[in-house]
């Protein structure tokens, strides 16, 4: 039986142990979209994790949809995720930069231009949003031409070299949560009549063809894609054909071998040992209701090789020790998530700080 403390290789890396940082957003960035003068120091604390992935990082300026998020696309973001990379390998991490597009979850205050959103087809996801006025409503986005979609795959792939640049160890592409590659996947968001939308091949297309063009520039072996099957955030409703339509996804995806598939579990436990017989490389597994109890459960059945840690980690910057040891957590202060500055962010205590633990 395989234990979360046995080492493990993704692709070019080397592991010592199952855990992993989980991606997660901050909001902490520059106005112009570099990381955030502190963003180096989060991630270096968290470097015992072994595989950091990072925040959603937008591949072009049409890929914002929040506040304050870090971009991988002009030469001042690269340059800051150097500072980012270079502070987690000293600590003998690795870096993998969430390449994410939000697509309809926008709002043009929130972006550098103002354009409105844009996503596979003009249906809007009825959420509100948080920008510098206060909530507002996402409005309906502008329906991607059939060309602008291809320059959407150019788009990814030139991110991904520019990830590769600052130093970064590969990136994963964010195929989840609502966001556009999401939005493609979903029959109530995918309205097109072209090679892109219909059948579950022509709404997966998109995916393929971003996956497929990263692996190409940076290497399959630097690359990997995260999924949420079924998962109903941002007004997607996958419907009653998710199994099936994942199940040809993952079979394709297997083709490019890529360095990992990281899957958010939403339930279906059937559909996540189709994905596991599936996926013939390292396999990321997410749940949103993990106990210390259960957390080695997915590991131990192989169901999955990587445990994901998200708030735990945000909390607990030395979360791995305090898990081998058994040591009490810190709880996460949800009021800091998304407020800027260190609070929050870089000052969670650890057991080494002798400070006591954040109720």
């Amino acid at each position: 039986m395989t234990t979360l403390w046995e080492p493990t290789t993704v692709g070019r890396l080397e592991l010592r142990h199952r855990f992993a940082l989980a991606p997660m957003t901050r909001s902490r960035a520059n106005a112009d979209g570099t990381p955030g003068a502190l963003a180096a120091e989060y991630y270096a604390q968290r470097a015992s994790l072994g595989l950091l992935i990072s925040e959603g990082v937008q591949p072009s300026d049409d890929g914002q949809g929040y506040l304050t998020t870090p971009g991988i696309y002009t030469d001042a973001h690269v340059d800051g995720w150097r500072a980012v990379a270079d502070a987690v390998h000293e600590r003998g991490g690795a870096l993998f930069l969430q390449l994410m597009h939000a697509g309809r979850v926008a709002h043009p205050d929130n972006t550098p231009h103002h354009r409105q959103p844009v996503a596979p087809s003009a249906v809007e996801a009825v959420i509100p949003m948080f920008t510098p006025t206060g909530m507002q409503h996402a409005p309906t986005p502008r329906e991607l031409g059939t060309d602008e979609v291809r320059a959407t795959v150019r788009d990814f792939r030139a991110a991904a070299a520019a990830a590769i640049r600052a130093g970064a160890d590969g990136v994963e592409i964010h195929g989840a949560n609502g966001y556009l590659l999401h939005q493609f996947f979903s029959p109530n968001s995918n309205l097109r009549t072209d090679t892109y939308g219909g059948p579950a091949e022509n709404r997966a297309r998109f995916a393929i063809e971003v996956a497929a063009a990263v692996a190409e520039e940076i290497g399959a072996d630097r690359t990997a894609m995260r999924l949420s099957p079924g998962l109903a955030t941002g007004g997607i409703d996958e419907g009653e054909s998710t199994g099936e339509f994942y199940r040809y996804l993952v079979a394709q995806l297997a083709g490019l071998d890529l360095a990992y598939l990281h899957v958010l579990h939403t339930g279906d436990d059937d559909l996540l040992r189709d994905i596991r017989s599936l996926w013939p490389n390292t396999l990321l597994v997410l749940r949103a209701d993990r106990t210390r109890e259960t957390i080695a459960a997915d590991v131990e059945a192989g169901l999955a090789d990587i445990v994901p840690l998200g708030r735990w980690a945000l909390a607990n910057p030395d979360i791995v020790e305090r898990l081998r040891t058994g040591a009490e957590l810190n709880e996460p202060d949800r009021a800091t998530f998304f407020s800027g500055g260190p609070d929050g962010y870089v000052d969670y205590p650890t057991l080494a700080s002798g400070a006591p633990a954040v109720p």
